[in-house]
This record gives structure tokens, C-alpha cells and sequence, in this order.
């Protein structure tokens, strides 16, 4: 695995391998405070101790009402650091680099009372009715967004990734089928997104790289495609992405287009960002195939690959992926008599 296992620098940023643990929802927040707990420490570094090269830490909301359900973590006080700097500081003992997705769920906030949008409307009859937020609300987003960046920082992170797929709030924002507004931030579907890249790079230190994750395509009718998340993208790497989480959907029902279920699906619309933008990427969707990884990042489809269900069935999964110096440069002390 010559490829897989080599190492990756951007910017001070640098990786001993090209795997990613991408981040993955746990709702396992036990007293609904958004603070990771135990189960998040082993979590998290049970795969610092498999090998990982980068792990990101699932979403983790800028205010309450952000959240998914009242189980999943936040950043939105200062009483939520030590927690996090608790599994960050574990984590790097094993040479492991870690980063915090920031979110906000928007409409898609199952617990809130009253869920936030660009727009008044729900992402399918299972959810609440949300409220559209006013100008001057979307406003304070963009600095909720800038005070958990600092937050994470202070945690200790290597490096931060917003998240702007999956039909949250950000994607609410850029998409063209959800965002129905008539002020600035809906004559201009990027702006939102821009404003919270800019507010994050301003807190964070120069040699660190800011992550986005992006939907490439939509899978409601309708939907967007490539060419508008390029373009999107085009405007969030000049606002100051260093490099793209390429995912998929998320937005809403499928509709006549549905979404692959084939090893490496979404490859090909990773390839399609860094050939246009000329800018590092993550792919993701079902890589778990060693082999397959390996190719994606030796064709230079990616950058790096994101292991996400396949970890979560293996925490080991890069020392049984690697072979010879390099999986014995990663093979704890404790576990070199297993190997």
C-alpha cells in the first residue's frame, strides 16, 4: 500500500498516512449538555490507536436548537472545551491528527421546538415546519459558527472542517431548491457559506487548514449537480477552503435520481473538484476495500479516503489495510508480540 500509507502535508498540516476517519454522528451525549463523554474517548481513540491518519470529530453544533437531536455535541460555551481537549490530547499521543466538523442543522434539527432554515420549509413530512431565518438571525449564525471555531481551537484541534452537505444548514443556504429567499443571502446562494469561511480562517492560526464537506449532487428532482457544487466550491476556496470532504445528497427525498450504492460511488465527483479547482480532496463512499483505496489515491482520483462505516466495524482498520514498514511504524508497543 504504497500510496495509501504515505504521508500528506498542507500548509504546517502534515498526516503519516492518507486515512480518514470521517465524522460520524454517535447521539451519545448522555446529560443532552453536548460535551463528549466516555464513550466518545474510547471512541475516538481506540482509532488514534488503529492507525488513523486524521480523524474528525462527528458534527458538533454552534447552539442548541443546531442540533440534530439533544444527544449530539456542541461547541457553543466555554464549558464544552475541557471535554473535548480530554479525548484531542489522547488522541495526538499515538500520532494521530484531529479535527471538528461545525455544523448546524437548520431544518433538519429533529429536537428543536422550532427548527431554523434559509426558508419555511420542511425537509419531508417527518419533520417540523421551520422558520426562515431574518437577515440579521443568519447573521448571527455566521458568528455562532466563528465563536465555536475558536472553542475548537482552544481544544487543541489540528484542523477544522465546516460542514455545508447533507442538507444542513449551510446546504439550505446553497441550494437552489430550498433557498427561497428575497434578501441578500438569497440572491447570492453562496454568501452564507462564504461569510461563516471567512469568520472561521479569521480565528484560526495561519498554518492551519480549513475542511469543507459538500453534497457535489442533490438527489431530490430538481436537485442541483456538478457544475453548480463547482462553482460553489470555486467561491468557498476563494473565501478560504484548503481542501473538499466531497460527499453526496442528504437534502431531501430521492426523486428519479437516485443515489449509487457500488464501492468508490462517489469518487468520480471528487476527482471532478480537485481537477477543476486543482485543490486536495477527500473522497468518500464506501472505500472500505483496501485495494480501493489505495487506488483511488494512486490514480489521484483523492487526496486522501475516508473509512467511515468500515471503522466503525474495525477501529483497526489501517494496521490491517497497511503492510510491512509501514503498518510497523503504527503498531502500538503494547500490541507489536499480536503482529
Amino acid at each position: 500500500m504504497s500510496n495509501l500509507g504515505r504521508t500528506f502535508q498542507l500548509k504546517n498540516f502534515e498526516l503519516k498516512n492518507r486515512i480518514v476517519m470521517p465524522p460520524m454522528c454517535q447521539y451519545s451525549v448522555e446529560a443532552k449538555d453536548g460535551k463528549p463523554n466516555d464513550w466518545h474517548f474510547v471512541h475516538y481513540v481506540s482509532r488514534a490507536v488503529g492507525g488513523t491518519g486524521l480523524i474528525i470529530m462527528e458534527m458538533t453544533d454552534i447552539e442548541p436548537d443546531g442540533r440534530i437531536s439533544d444527544y449530539d455535541l456542541g461547541l457553543w460555551s466555554d464549558e464544552q472545551i475541557p471535554s473535548f481537549r480530554r479525548i484531542i490530547d489522547e488522541v495526538h499521543k499515538y500520532g494521530a491528527k484531529i479535527g471538528i466538523q461545525i455544523a448546524h442543522a437548520g431544518r433538519k434539527a429533529e429536537d428543536a421546538a422550532v427548527p431554523l432554515s434559509s426558508s419555511p420549509i420542511a425537509a419531508n413530512k417527518h419533520y417540523r415546519q421551520p422558520r426562515a431565518l431574518t437577515t440579521a438571525e443568519v447573521k448571527e449564525r455566521v458568528q455562532m459558527f466563528k465563536e465555536a471555531a475558536v472553542r475548537a481551537i482552544k481544544a487543541g484541534v489540528d484542523t477544522i472542517e465546516v460542514h455545508g452537505a447533507h442538507g444542513y444548514l449551510i446546504h439550505q443556504f446553497h441550494s437552489p431548491g430550498i433557498n427561497q429567499r428575497d434578501d441578500e443571502y438569497g440572491q447570492d446562494l453562496a454568501l452564507f457559506g462564504v461569510e461563516v469561511i471567512q469568520a472561521i480562517k479569521s480565528v484560526m492560526p495561519e498554518g492551519m487548514p480549513l475542511i469543507m464537506r459538500i453534497s457535489a449532487v442533490e438527489y431530490m428532482d430538481g436537485g442541483y449537480d456538478l457544475e453548480h457544487s463547482i462553482e460553489l466550491c470555486r467561491r468557498y476556496q476563494a473565501a478560504g477552503v484548503d481542501m473538499f470532504d466531497v460527499s453526496s445528497g442528504g437534502e431531501g427525498p430521492t426523486g428519479k435520481k437516485k443515489p449509487a450504492n457500488h464501492p468508490g460511488y462517489q469518487v468520480p465527483y471528487a476527482r471532478a473538484i480537485k481537477q477543476a479547482l486543482q485543490i486536495p480532496v477527500i473522497a468518500v463512499g464506501i472505500l472500505d476495500d483496501p485495494a480501493l483505496a489505495e487506488a483511488t489515491i494512486a490514480n489521484k482520483d483523492a487526496d486522501l479516503v475516508a473509512i467511515g462505516r468500515a471503522m466503525l466495524r474495525d477501529p483497526y482498520w489501517a494496521l490491517h489495510a497497511l503492510e510491512g514498514e509501514e503498518r510497523k511504524s503504527l503498531i502500538p508497543r503494547q500490541y507489536e508480540r499480536g503482529f
